[in-house]
């Protein structure tokens, strides 16, 4: 089967103008978020056991702040909300996994 040039048209409609440009940065975002889970999986099968990599939560982080913002331009609520529910967490991760990798903090004394 032999696809033409106009063919190609139809699939690249959606991404011309600003619409594409917003549905680029959703993709993009869709990307980075769901890149985390076969991150995970691929640790996890390589230790050969439940891992879940630093990496995820950075992932996690720029997927969700990617998502956000592109849930902003779409007015969307309830995927505002889940995306910046989310952002909480995943940051809160980072803080609690680089505290812990700093080791004690000296209390004076």
């Amino acid at each position: 089967m032999i696809v033409s040039v106009q063919h190609l048209s139809v699939l690249a409609a959606p991404f011309s103008g600003s619409v594409g440009w917003w549905l680029a940065v959703g993709f993009l975002g869709q990307a980075l978020f769901g890149s985390r889970f076969l991150l995970q999986w691929i640790v996890s099968e390589l230790k050969k056991e439940s891992s879940i990599p630093l990496a995820f939560w950075y992932l996690s982080l720029a997927g969700g702040a990617t998502l956000l913002v592109y849930a902003i331009y779409r007015k969307d609520p309830v995927f505002i909300v889940g995306q910046a529910g989310g952002l909480f967490i995943y940051a809160r991760n980072l803080v609690l996994i680089h505290r812990k990798r700093a080791g004690p903090v000296n209390q004076g004394g």
